[in-house]
């Protein structure tokens, strides 16, 4: 499991090598990732399913 040092360890990354264009897509990994970690077995999955 990813822990905060991580993620702020990947921000720091992009920071440092002015690697701006990565910003979006890690932010989008990380709205992803926690729409599938909080839908598992909850009563949100219909509504998720019906955005995708």
């Amino acid at each position: 499991m990813i822990n905060m040092s991580q993620i702020h360890e990947v921000f720091e990354f992009i920071k440092a090598r002015k690697k701006w264009y990565l910003f979006p897509l890690v932010v989008l990994i990380i709205v992803l990732s926690s729409i599938i970690v909080l839908s598992e077995g909850s009563v949100v999955a219909p509504f998720i399913y019906a955005i995708f």
